[in-house]
């Protein structure tokens, strides 16, 4: 019988990751999303693939940040979904969507929530489970935000428009 390599311990914190994966199953592929609006992103933003916009310069400025190329492509194809116009990355400056990288450290990421909640901006914050504490302050963003959340492990996207309160874990 050939071995894994592996230990009972690495193996058994394999099935820790389980829960979440369970919880998370539900919006599979969009099902149980009832939102038309989240239903579109999960389907054109998060299932897709190929960029829809060759052209996009969030690409480029993302990579050279170190964000996986599979991450910026569904960031700059949510900015051709949502009609995105402006971005910035790692500032607090006027444009449709804000992007927070790991450059951002976690305590600055709820000033950066309720900047772009004044100004009706989309917070895309990267890497959200970093750390425990960066992953309680986003609780604590999610928690306070009176619109709709997605949360999809590689980043938690806060819009700050029309959409009711909701979170979305996929």
């Amino acid at each position: 019988m050939k071995r894994s390599g592996r230990t009972l311990k690495q193996r058994l914190q394999d099935l820790s990751y389980l829960p979440s994966y369970i919880s998370r199953a539900r919006y599979f592929r969009g099902h149980g999303v009832h939102s038309p609006y989240v239903y579109r992103i999960v389907r054109q933003v998060f299932m897709q693939r190929k960029l829809y916009d060759a052209q996009s310069a969030i690409f480029p400025a993302l990579r050279e940040r170190g964000i996986a190329e599979r991450r910026c492509t569904e960031i700059a194809n949510l900015m051709t979904v949502c009609e995105y116009g402006g971005w910035v990355v790692d500032t607090m400056s006027q444009a449709d969507i804000i992007i927070a990288t790991l450059d951002t450290r976690y305590p600055q990421l709820e000033e950066y929530a309720a900047y772009a909640r004044s100004v009706g901006a989309t917070l895309c914050i990267m890497n959200p489970y970093d750390n425990r504490e960066r992953w309680a302050v986003c609780q604590r963003i999610i928690d306070a935000h009176p619109s709709t959340t997605v949360d999809n492990r590689a980043y938690l996207l806060i819009f700050n428009n029309h959409l009711p309160k909701q979170r979305f874990r996929l």
